[in-house]
């Protein structure tokens, strides 16, 4: 029997972080199966799904606890895989706008309002070719409910403002 535990960590960013990680899942027989890892403002952080055989789990947590010395700190979650979505389709957004104060909750209150969930959600600002403005760029998976079509969620995120364009894609498992 194998437990999945989902961990989460931030440090001061240095070589070797990484390998020091996977060195303690490997040490406790553990297997790294998926993870976002990411370099910002100077920290390292990311999180990390693991399987490890049950009987290594305590000595799994242990040993990471062991890392919070060396600054990394870590949150440890047993994964309690929730069933399949059923009824939803899949899809790509990429969203490109004037940055200004409020702009993620402005989004993600309207996906939430059609009943969207983000399965991922990636951002960044970034200077325009030509005129240097400020700019704000996010990529998202998005789970869309049947009878939520395509149109529709890119309509209520171009109401957020005229400056913002936005690109939905069907992807993987669409019921558009």
């Amino acid at each position: 029997m194998t437990a999945s535990l989902v961990l989460a960590f931030i440090g001061p960013d240095r070589p070797g972080l990484v390998k020091t990680l996977s060195e303690t899942i490997t040490e406790a027989g553990g297997s790294w199966l998926e993870s976002r890892l990411a370099h910002l403002a100077g920290e390292f952080a990311g999180i990390v799904l693991v399987s490890v055989p049950a009987q290594n789990e305590a000595d799994l947590v242990a040993a990471l606890r062991n890392l919070e010395a060396a600054g990394l700190r870590i949150t440890v979650e047993t994964s309690r895989a929730a069933p399949a979505a059923t009824g939803y389709g899949s899809f790509e957004l990429h969203l490109i706008g004037h940055d200004r104060p409020g702009i993620v909750r402005d989004v993600t209150q309207a996906l939430s309002q059609l009943g969207v969930n983000i399965e991922e959600f990636s951002s960044a600002i970034e200077s325009a070719p030509f005129t240097g403005e400020v700019m704000f760029r996010a990529a998202a998976r998005l789970h869309v409910p049947d009878g939520i079509s395509i149109e529709a969620v890119q309509a209520a995120l171009e109401r957020l403002a005229d400056e913002i364009m936005v690109d939905l894609t069907a992807s993987a498992g669409e019921s558009a």
